[in-house]
């Protein structure tokens, strides 16, 4: 009997949840539905007739004629006060205008603005518009890709002709993101229905493909989704939840050319290792340059572990000139966590970190507005007013997971900490105790994150929502105010850029303890296409979380490169998008402080506009000296090649930090000479003390010319 082993690969991606709402911002939504513009009847002074100045000339603000008239607008200005105080109490004028308009601010209070409108002194009212700096696509911004397709004359060239193969659950070209319009032709590969001159192959990888009727069609959404990352078409225009997202959404090469190799498809969910492996040999040979792998499983240690040889295949590939981005895992927080493939030593392996933008609710409190992200439960139909109550465990937040006094939150919205017990325990406390609504005050730093309901029976029925940690220690005064939850929502931009996410896999990896991921990218609120079955039949989008957003990123970054740098080596794209990222940029996100760990953050966030302009290539892209007994006292070494990409020669300068504890470095030589294409290899030493501690000990090496650094790699032993 013919043995099958069947490996389950967990597509990277903890939430599917369409249009994620995610906040801990107050800037960036398109309207303020907590206060409006009252136009009222009536010129002001810079049109009204006998107060408008001659052509060239300024009001003049001392003739008895404007006195007069500016007399008359503040007493129209008044009679609308006395107007609010009898028919909408709670609305209160924050501002008045008399020179470019007769008008007036207004804190509405949860008044409506048909309330507004009843009055015979209005001549109109609308919700404010919050103007913002012109944007672009906030995760282009993070890794400088727009500045990086500029050297080669901007978007039009930016992966032209380049293709990528996405490895996934399909592509629906009929998503604008994958519009062929200005295509050329192409000869196109597989089933020809799922393809155009953009997505230019469609191919089905599972073993009862023919037998159950499963074609290339993209019917989960991941691959679609994973797909606009990479290379939806540039500025392509976007509408999430009614909401009108404020840029055109880009993929990172947005002229690239694109594959669909499913291997998820229909509603298959694993993988067996010989689809992967078909998918990839299959690209290879159908002439596609780069592959993205947002897919992963626990990686076996032995020789002969399935998972292991998919890992060997994409090592093959590198050599054989394929650029492979791989998700490192949604396994964290924790070390050995990162998952197959990705653990490949020859792997562009992807951590993912945070984009500082997403859909949310408006929730005023005073005069300030905060964003909450919805999720699983109800959320309010019409806007809701109440008073504020923030629930204390003495001196502190509390968590609410403990009864609260029957009544004690009557008629009021409960302000409470994420924590300890589920979003549904806390939810129904509060409601047991009177609340209206609840928001849920996230416990770890960044934008706020969607609520799942934990599936116990008689689940909560009131509306809640979490606020992004800092707005939630913002309120933690506010006790008692005036309060209004919004039923629209609006898109926000926030600070909390370069987050890692908790989720995000960590190395090292087991047996050879390797540092990985490589680098990190953009991979929490990552907004990006889906397939438009899921809008029925509209242009659809979602905001999408995981390693497995992270990797298109770089898959899209090695397209870019690629497409400047015809002549480099699998190895140089890949250690150029590597060896030239960001350090220190990188945030814990439990603290919000620095992450140091290079086993979370590999060599730093991209930056594409460094990598298309890398003075040299590394190889491999981080030194690992293995795991060193405890107490053994041994020396070893590594060789790094360096090899100097583009023209001319240069010398260029190498440095190790130390280390100490137990554990040093060094290398030689310093210094070092290289003509164009030209290699040099280095020589790198570890010394492990027989005192020193079980531990990772990790540094970095510098490459500089002129002083200034040109690459940088991780070097790491483990002492166990």
């Amino acid at each position: 009997m013919k043995t099958f082993i069947v490996i389950s690969f967990s597509l990277a991606l903890p939430t599917l949840a369409l249009a994620q709402a995610d906040d801990n911002s107050r800037a960036g939504a398109t309207v303020d539905t907590g206060s409006a513009l009252v136009q009222l009847q009536g010129d002001p002074l810079s049109t009204g007739a006998g107060t408008r100045p001659p052509p060239g000339q300024k009001i003049d603000f001392n003739s008895d004629t404007v006195r007069s008239y500016r007399a008359r607008l503040a007493a129209s200005r008044n009679d609308f006060k006395a107007w609010l105080r009898a028919n909408a109490p709670k609305a209160k004028v924050t501002g008045e205008f008399e020179v470019s308009l007769n008008a007036v601010s207004v804190e509405l209070n949860g008044t409506s603005l048909e309330t507004i409108r009843q009055s015979t002194l209005v001549k109109s009212a609308d919700y404010e518009t919050l103007y913002h700096k012109n944007t672009d696509d906030p995760d282009l911004g993070l890794i400088q890709a727009v500045e990086a397709w500029q050297v080669a004359g901007g978007p039009a060239n930016a992966g032209v002709e380049v293709r990528v193969a996405i490895i996934d659950s399909g592509i629906d070209i009929r998503h604008p993101c994958f519009d062929d319009a200005g295509y050329p032709p192409k000869t196109r590969l597989g089933d020809k229905r799922f393809t155009n001159n953009k997505v230019i192959a469609a191919k089905v990888f599972n073993n009862k493909a023919a037998r159950q009727g499963l074609t290339a069609e993209a019917i989960d959404s991941h691959g679609t989704h994973v797909a606009g990352t990479a290379g939806c078409n540039f500025q392509t225009p976007a509408i999430v939840n009614g909401v009108t997202i404020p840029y055109g959404v880009s993929g990172v090469a947005p002229r690239v050319l694109l594959g669909n190799y499913n291997v998820f498809p229909g509603t298959v969910e694993d993988a067996r290792p010989e689809d992967i492996l078909n998918a990839l040999e299959s690209a290879y040979t159908d002439g596609f340059d780069v592959a993205n792998l947002s897919l992963g499983g626990t990686p076996h240690s032995g020789r002969l572990g399935f998972q292991d040889l998919v890992a060997e295949a994409v090592n093959n590939l590198d050599q054989a000139n394929m650029v492979v981005a791989v998700a490192a895992g949604n396994g964290g927080p924790g070390h050995f966590t990162v998952e197959s493939p990705g653990a490949a030593a020859r792997a562009l392996t992807a951590g993912a970190s945070s984009v500082p933008h997403y859909i949310a609710t408006p929730v005023t409190v005073g005069g300030s507005s905060y964003g909450a992200a919805s999720g699983q439960f109800s959320l309010v139909t019409n806007n809701l007013t109440a008073p504020l109550a923030v629930v204390l465990d003495g001196a502190n937040l509390s968590r609410a997971c403990s009864p609260l006094a029957a009544g004690s939150l009557n008629g009021r919205i409960a302000l409470v900490l994420r924590g300890t017990c589920t979003f549904s325990t806390k939810i129904r406390i509060a409601q047991d105790a009177g609340a209206l609504a609840v928001l849920v005050v996230n416990n770890v730093a960044g934008d706020p994150v969607a609520m799942s309901q934990d599936g116990t029976p008689n689940q909560p029925t009131i509306p809640a929502y979490m606020l992004g940690r800092a707005d939630g220690t913002a309120l933690l005064g506010a006790d008692g105010a005036t309060t209004t939850i919004h039923s629209a929502q609006a898109y926000y931009l926030s600070a909390n850029a370069d987050i890692m996410a908790g989720f995000s896999s960590q190395g090292p990896t087991d047996v050879d303890f390797r540092v990985k991921p490589d680098v990190v990218a953009p991979g929490v609120n990552v907004l990006s296409s889906i397939p438009v079955a899921y809008c029925g039949g509209d242009p659809c989008w979602a905001f999408f979380q995981g390693t497995s957003m992270a990797a298109p990123h770089l898959a899209g970054s090695a397209a870019v490169v690629r497409g400047q740098h015809p002549d480099w080596s699998a190895a140089q794209i890949r250690s150029a998008i590597v060896n030239t990222a960001d350090r220190g940029v990188l945030k814990n996100f439990l603290t919000g402080a620095r992450e140091v760990d290079d086993n979370i953050t590999g060599a730093g966030r991209e930056n594409l506009l460094s990598a298309v302009q890398a003075q040299v290539a590394l190889d491999p892209v981080s030194v690992s000296f293995g795991g060193v007994p405890a107490g053994s006292g041994q020396t070893r070494t590594a060789n790094l090649q360096v090899s100097k990409l583009g023209a001319g020669a240069a010398t260029y300068s190498l440095a190790v930090d130390a280390g100490g504890d137990g554990v040093a470095y060094a290398l030689s030589p310093s210094t070092i000479s290289l003509s164009a294409g030209a290699s040099r290899n280095i020589t790198v030493t570890m010394s492990a003390a027989k005192g020193a501690a079980p531990g990772g000990y990790q540094s970095i090496l510098t490459v500089s010319s002129g002083g200034q650094e040109v690459a940088h790699a991780v070097v790491f032993t483990l002492v166990k």
